[in-house]
């Protein structure tokens, strides 16, 4: 199997927890046998570089160096996260079996690839633009949110960290419970119950 993570943050560059999640993530995928990268932003260490850990990552910059906001900044990112995979893609022999989207940040990307690929995805639920900015219904904000639903609407599957979350996700965007897994952080069935994950969204798709 070979997965290609994408998150905003990574190791050296930690905004919040979400980075060292995902190091943990990929360093425990790769201990079992899944061909692991990780596609993630970075002001100026760009390019692709193999970790002690097994674990390949590229990094990409904005190309558009002004922004208004969050938003514009996340769009136009998203092209470099498309070609960054998409290389990664032909350099495999056209092959990714799934991409793991961690937060709303680079989910128009794994959508694209989705249609032009064919490749499925999963969406790793960090947060919800609700709970961000509780009860904001500006433009800005619904424009978020819609990226959200997105991500619910097209990923084969979600993961949450917990049964609040599930059930959050539920009520905001109605997703269908059978879609949603509810996996806690550093239990001992974590990274069993990620390539569950993985498996059920790739229609089977054989580790190792």
């Amino acid at each position: 199997m070979l997965v290609v993570i994408f998150s905003w943050e990574y190791p050296p560059r930690v905004v919040g927890q979400l980075a060292e999640h995902v190091k943990a993530l990929a360093a425990e995928l790769v201990k079992n046998n899944v061909k692991t990268y990780v596609v993630t932003y970075h002001d100026y260490l760009t390019g692709g570089h193999d970790d002690k850990d097994g674990t390949r990552t590229v990094r990409v910059s904005n190309p558009v160096r002004t922004h208004i906001g969050v938003l514009t900044w996340v769009l136009t990112l998203n092209q470099e996260v498309e070609r960054a995979a998409a290389n990664i893609y032909y350099a495999e022999g056209k092959n990714i079996d799934l991409i793991d989207a961690h937060d709303w940040h680079f989910i128009p990307a794994a959508v694209t690839l989705k249609k032009a690929l064919g490749v499925p995805f999963v969406y790793s639920v960090e947060s919800l633009e609700e709970h961000r900015s509780h009860g904001a219904n500006y433009p800005f904000n619904m424009a978020i949110k819609s990226i959200e639903w997105l991500g619910m609407y097209e990923a084969s599957q979600l993961v949450v960290k917990s049964e609040w979350m599930r059930d959050e996700v539920i009520r905001v965007y109605k997703v269908p419970s059978e879609k949603i897994k509810v996996i806690p952080l550093k239990t001992s069935q974590w990274i069993r119950n990620s390539l569950e994950v993985y498996q059920k969204a790739t229609g089977g798709v054989a580790v190792g």
